[in-house]
């Protein structure tokens, strides 16, 4: 059998990436891309915390509200990106910095979390 390498350091370090883009995206106003970035961030992580650990093994164990946290940035994947989202307008139009801010505090603290019980496996 064909073993596959652990690349989660990959997956971990393209969330940091894409963590650093929504704050970009934010800081110049496109705050549908920033939510987007701050919604594949965790995206990105949490697929790959789920391939390498099961999750009675997580530990540190998630962040206080995680449920919350995870529904608000799903919120953000389709609309942020779709202009049919909407009854008029472009997603530019219909997000603002709260959104970006929120987007990016939720990211942050699960995707740190993750980087956590991913290290603490080794």
């Amino acid at each position: 059998m064909l073993a596959l390498a652990d690349r989660s350091a990959d997956w971990v370090d393209q969330a940091l990436r894409d963590l650093e883009k929504a704050e970009q995206s934010m800081q110049a106003a496109r705050h549908e891309w920033a939510c987007f970035a701050a919604h594949q961030a965790w995206g990105h992580t949490l697929t790959r915390l789920w391939a390498v650990l099961p999750q009675q093994d997580w530990q540190p164990g998630p962040p206080e509200g995680i449920e919350d946290r995870l529904r608000l940035l799903d919120g953000f994947y389709i609309p942020t990106r779709y202009p049919d989202s909407y009854p008029e307008g472009t997603p530019g139009e219909h997000f603002g910095r709260l959104q970006s801010e929120q987007a990016l505090l939720h990211a942050r603290a699960i995707t740190e979390w993750i980087r956590a019980a991913l290290a603490s496996r080794r």
